[in-house]
């Protein structure tokens, strides 16, 4: 698969060293520079492999045996952060004695923000109010009067440096370890501004009562009579309204990162709480932690399934939605498979646990959708390489504008204001955002529709296919035969041909039996009480032979029929069918029809898939004659049908098409497909497949239905296709405004204020994918 690495063989005759994984919340993280110097450090480790991403605060880390997690931690504290393993599962809350509950730490019961989104709000509602009055002042002039700019120095002090404090403190960190970050930029910018209007004001003659300052978009400060500025301009107003405005920016950016994470918090916590464990008898209500394989439990109507398991009695509706995206509730009887986090919606079951803990579907969904918003894709990459050596880049800058603007106009002022421009302007917090805020946003809405994106490299791959190989067996079709068609001989009727063969058919195990017995069931012709059979036997590889209400009858394949029936099993075999005849009393008395039929979805699911320009093929073990059958009802062209392939040999065809030029997805549910998926260059599994099936594969469609083979390629693409957009958001903001900045055409506030939006704007840009939607059925 495209999408799989392969991790370089150890050197000769060196044993390689057992590879353990952890995972560490990483605090402190400002911008993407601040991601990328955290990966850089922990890379230089020996034996270290490390991801960190910006947006989720994570940093995923394969190390060998001789490194020990304390290591990693130490290393991420010298850089200048916080670094932790994530903490366990909080502890559920304790009930108060009137039956209401604790919030969980650090949240805001007023709005549900965390703790960190709940500080930043606090910070820059506090500066909002005392930098209003002082951009006021400097913007509208008929304000200002006399000594006007002192009060605007005493509302200001504050909001430099208490409401910036979260700046200059990660600036001071970074700059005792040599680094350089967003928060330089933004703290030398203000500090700057901040200082020289402190000079201006006690050194200069900026202090005198009757001293008015003009303002504009570009260096366009001016004193009460005209002259240029000099020692007599303040920059109180950029000091102020750039620190309130990238605070704005921060707390915005916190809140929508909190809601891209949203889908993966709702899918975490979807599982039921408790359950009533029946122990010699009685029921027990335990923690659903307590529940052992093995387990019987109870649900009621209304209560969530505990965990995985199969369904020993009773007989319900069950609404997976929560799970498959699919608004219909599934039947659920004795000897079906039920998943955790699913409601019980009608009758009383009776559950036996399968899968417990994190071996469950809903856990592993959960474990799926993490690890794909942690990972990286390429476009991120190239991201992460540019914020890296983008600060120090513009640092020089910042410097080189400043002694240019000093060499050609001699104005002072003039060159401080376009430096300080070009420090706010140029922060990367968009270009580090572009990426992960996508992946966590795309991730999560597919989590909710029941399509998991295994890592952000499948969004590549989404983008190139142009063949999509379809198993024909369980993906197509329902993978179960089925009885399609009753068609009696002359002078006998229908039901009661059913009725008879059903019986006889309910005492084999065969596959086409079961599938004839159930039939008889679902058409109620064995609504009486069913006949009882006597005397069955086995016609080996033929059908099977009883006596059933004193007649001796045989369904079989081995007559000779009359012709009008002899026509019917032509037409059915030619549709792919296998047709057996029934007889008594030594005559044929009609034919019945099964097959493994296709799913209603599948034709359209075959049609969506053309819409996005791919071209579908038909891939099976069976013959040619059946395999054309399916291929017609679906859609497919009978020369986009490959049949009679060995198990073993779908992979060597998925190679084949992919020798010829073909970038290859297949679709799959079987042991059989796993190596096929693997071999693709985009590998889809239904979730009601096998686990080695979804193991290999880089999407898992949980509703198991075709359908949302489409509508995940439609969703990869559009996470894709956002990504992109971000990034040519965040790069060519950056290549367009730091000219300007450098040029003097930019006031310091309205760039601060420019770079808040930018960040602003990629983070609300990606939110839009919450509202992806399947499309209609």
């Amino acid at each position: 698969m495209s999408s799989s690495t392969t991790p370089a063989p150890p050197e000769a005759g060196v044993p390689a060293a057992p590879e353990h994984r952890v995972e560490l919340a990483i605090g402190g993280m400002t911008c993407a520079s601040c991601a990328a110097r955290v990966e850089k450090k922990l890379n230089r480790m020996d034996g270290v492999t490390a991801t960190v991403n910006y947006a989720t605060e994570k940093a995923r880390i394969a190390h060998g045996g001789t490194v020990t997690v304390e290591d990693l931690i130490a290393t991420v504290e010298r850089t200048g952060y916080t670094a932790e393993p994530p903490p366990a599962a909080a502890p559920e809350p304790e009930p108060r004695a009137d039956g209401t509950e604790d919030a969980p730490p650090g949240a805001s019961e007023a709005d549900g923000e965390d703790g960190e989104t709940a500080a930043l709000r606090q910070r820059f509602l506090v500066t909002l109010v005392l930098s209003l009055p002082v951009v006021l002042l400097a913007m509208v002039p008929p304000l200002q009067f006399d000594n006007w700019q002192w009060l605007s120095l005493t509302l200001t002090a504050p909001v430099v440096v208490w409401g910036g404090l979260p700046f200059h403190r990660a600036t001071w960190t970074n700059l005792r370890h040599g680094a350089a970050t967003m928060d330089t930029l933004i703290s030398v910018g203000t500090l700057a501004a901040f200082g020289w209007s402190l000079w201006a004001l006690f050194l200069g003659d900026a202090g005198d009562p009757g001293m008015r300052h003009g303002f504009g978009s570009a260096l366009s400060a001016v004193t009460g009579d005209g002259r240029m500025p000099g020692a007599s301009t303040v920059y109180l107003e950029v000091a102020a309204g750039v620190t309130t405005f990238i605070l704005l920016g921060r707390f915005l950016e916190a809140r929508a990162k909190r809601k891209a994470g949203s889908a993966l918090r709702a899918l975490m916590d979807l599982g039921a709480k408790d359950v009533a464990v029946l122990r010699d008898g009685a029921e027990v209500r335990v923690p659903v932690s307590a529940l052992a394989v093995g387990d019987r439990f109870v649900v009621r109507p209304g209560e969530k399934i505990a965990t995985d398991g199969t369904v020993l009695e009773g007989a319900s509706a069950v609404d997976t939605s929560m799970l498959t995206g699919e608004s219909v509730p599934v039947d659920a009887s004795a000897g079906d498979a039920v998943t955790g986090a699913t409601v019980n919606v009608s009758g009383r079951l009776v559950v036996e646990a399968g899968r417990v803990g994190a071996d469950t579907r809903l856990a592993r969904m959960a474990r799926l959708v993490e690890e794909a918003q942690s990972g990286k894709a390429e476009v991120q990459r190239l991201a992460d390489r540019i914020s890296a050596v983008f600060v120090p880049v513009v640092l020089l800058l910042a410097v080189g504008t400043l002694l240019v603007w000093l060499a050609l106009t001699g104005e002072a002022a003039e060159a401080f204001t376009a430096a300080v421009a070009v420090l706010i302007i140029a922060c990367p917090c968009a270009l580090g955002l572009a990426t992960p805020t996508a992946l966590m946003v795309g991730t999560g809405r597919g989590a909710q529709l029941g399509i998991l994106i295994k890592g952000p490299e499948v969004l590549e791959s989404t983008r190139r296919i142009d063949t999509v190989v379809l198993d024909k067996t369980g993906t197509v079709t329902t993978g179960a035969m089925t009885l399609l068609d009753v068609v009696p001989s002359e002078g006998t009727d229908a039901d009661e041909l059913l009725r008879v063969a059903g019986a006889l058919e309910d005492a084999s195990e065969h596959p086409v039996a079961r599938a004839i017995a159930a039939g008889a069931r679902e058409r109620g012709a064995a609504d009486a009480p069913a006949p009882v059979v006597r005397d069955f036997e086995n016609l080996a590889g033929t059908g099977v032979r009883g006596t059933v209400d004193g007649r001796r009858v045989e369904v079989t394949r081995a007559v000779e029929l009359p012709e009008a029936l002899a026509a019917a099993r032509r037409e059915a075999e030619r549709q792919g069918r296998t047709a057996v005849a029934v007889t008594w009393d030594g005559a044929v008395r009609g034919l019945l029809a099964v097959a493994d039929s296709v799913k209603e979805s599948s034709p359209e699911a075959v049609r969506r898939l053309r819409q996005l320009g791919l071209r579908p093929y038909l891939l099976t073990g069976d013959n040619q004659a059946v395999a054309q059958a399916v291929a017609r009802e679906v859609g497919i062209g009978s020369g986009d049908v490959i049949a009679g392939v060995l198990p073993e040999d779908k992979a060597r065809t998925v190679a084949r098409l992919q020798s010829e030029g073909r970038t290859v997805a297949m679709v799959g549910d079987g042991v059989n497909d796993a190596a096929a998926l693997a071999t693709a260059d985009l590998g889809l599994a239904l979730g009601t497949g096998t686990d080695a099936a979804i193991e290999a594969a880089d999407l898992t469609l949980v509703r198991g239905d075709l359908r949302a083979a489409a509508d995940a390629i439609r969703l990869s693409r559009r996470t894709l296709a956002t990504i992109k957009g971000n990034l040519c958001w965040a790069f060519g903001y950056n290549v367009a405004a730091l000219p300007l900045a450098a040029a003097g055409l930019l006031n310091p506030m309205i760039a601060g204020a420019a770079m808040a939006f930018s960040s602003v704007f990629v983070v609300t840009n990606s939110l839009r994918l919450r509202r992806f939607g399947r499309t209609a059925d």
